[in-house]
């Protein structure tokens, strides 16, 4: 599985930012899919997930209320909808994949596919 993120950008504190990522290869439907997301100088943090059934979606509490994840398995495509976005959310976003399987959506480790990062720049 190879993945292409893209949509970021450099964008105003409050603007909203949608980010794209296409999958190729087979079985889209059967993998998880994730958002992640590293600022300078930071590690990695989980950011988003949605399994591959669509019953479990999952929000870091720094996003809950202002990012919303969706797939769309006909396209290959997972996005993340990004509102109300601040400073803070300023980092290089990565999507991930991994085969569907139960629990510890949010740990970067059991994601096997990564796509290259788009840069998410929020000015105050």
């Amino acid at each position: 599985v190879q993945l292409q993120a893209c949509g970021g950008g450099l964008v105003e504190d409050g603007d909203s930012l949608r980010l794209s990522c296409v999958a190729s290869g087979r079985a889209f439907s059967r993998y998880d899919m994730g958002w992640f997301r590293q600022a300078p100088g930071k590690e990695r943090e989980f950011v988003a997930s949605i399994n591959w059934t669509i019953d479990s979606i999952r929000y870091a509490d720094s996003v809950k209320g202002r990012f919303f994840i969706s797939r769309n398995n006909a396209n290959n495509s997972v996005d993340l909808q990004m509102n109300s976005l601040k400073p803070e959310d300023t980092a290089v976003y990565y999507c991930a994949a991994r085969v569907g399987r139960l629990g510890n959506y949010g740990l970067g480790f059991t994601y096997k596919y990564w796509g290259q990062g788009t840069l998410v720049t929020v000015s105050s």
